[in-house]
């Protein structure tokens, strides 16, 4: 399978050398400009990271996210999480933009960024921009080299308001991708359904044919936050629209489509990965979710 890289590997291929700033603050951030670490006939490899990265790329782009493949046809904002791998292939030669890199870390104590959509491994975290919003964009990443270069002793507390701010533009620039409820944090329904969807997605993704993940039911979820399972389903109903196990299976298929897609592990392997007691179980769930057997998924998907 894929590789999962980390923002130590990320500076080792960029530069040869590990930052001794890595371990620290300094390491957790930074911004760099695209056409310094790219070729025109260069493709991002197929990998996870265990770092975050926003990247703002002109011109046609193909891209592969998880287990989709789009073309966007002007330019791309591209929010990379470490639970979704991906790559990008440019289809035009001349390449401009920028990309930063951060942890999570780097936002330890400042709230939580990963609860904005855009950051959610179900959704599709590509903006397609017109050329005035690729220039509205570009103009942060040109105070965050500003910044950056300066020598203003709180410069990385500024950097952190940029990333901010470019998430929120993003949002701004495309309010479907927003989530249909506002969260109430004093909402116990809302906390219960924020507590499910993290147990959920702490059990991906899956890096090896020996891991396997825990929780299965709707009853094993509802037993880890002690509450009664036809209350986590009430809950679930009323905040997403969708009952437990539909939320559980999605997630499940999610995986499975990205595993056959772009791993060469077995049927059995995936299938004990995922959780399922034997293969013929697995095949007979997936083509419910997928309209197709998991070995008619991989086959087509490897004709595009």
């Amino acid at each position: 399978m894929e590789k999962t890289l980390s923002l130590a590997d990320f500076y080792r291929t960029k530069f040869g050398i590990l930052p001794s700033e890595i371990i620290g603050k300094i390491g957790q951030f930074n911004v760099f400009s695209l056409g310094d670490y790219i070729r025109p006939d260069h493709t991002i490899p197929y990998s996870r990271k265990d770092y975050y990265k926003i990247s703002l790329i002109s011109g046609n782009n193909t891209v592969h996210y998880a287990d989709k493949t789009m073309v966007v046809e002007s330019n791309m904002l591209l929010f990379a999480n470490p639970q979704v791998p991906y790559n990008w292939e440019p289809l035009t030669l001349d390449k401009t933009g920028s990309f930063c890199v951060f942890t999570e870390d780097f936002f330890k104590g400042y709230g939580d960024f990963k609860a904005y959509p855009l950051f959610q491994p179900h959704g599709i975290p590509i903006l397609d921009l017109n050329d005035e919003e690729f220039k509205q964009v570009r103009t942060i990443y040109d105070k965050m080299f500003a910044e950056i270069a300066s020598e203003y002793i709180y410069k990385y507390d500024v950097l952190r308001n940029l990333v901010t701010e470019l998430i929120h533009t993003a949002l701004k620039m495309r309010p479907a991708i927003m989530e249909p409820v506002e969260p109430r944090e004093s909402c116990a329904s809302d906390r219960i359904t924020s507590l499910f969807f993290e147990l959920l997605e702490r059990q991906f993704p899956i890096e090896s044919t020996v891991q396997s993940i825990r929780l299965h039911s709707p009853s094993d979820y509802a037993h880890q936050l002690n509450i009664h399972v036809n209350h986590l389903n009430k809950v679930l109903n009323e905040t997403v629209g969708k009952t437990t196990k539909q939320l559980i299976s999605e997630r499940v298929a999610l995986e499975a489509r990205a595993l056959l897609k772009h791993t060469n592990w077995t049927i059995d392997e995936i299938s004990f990965c995922l959780g399922f007691d034997d293969s013929s179980h697995f095949i007979k769930f997936f083509k419910k979710n997928g309209q197709a057997t998991p070995k008619e998924f991989r086959k087509n998907e490897n004709r595009m």
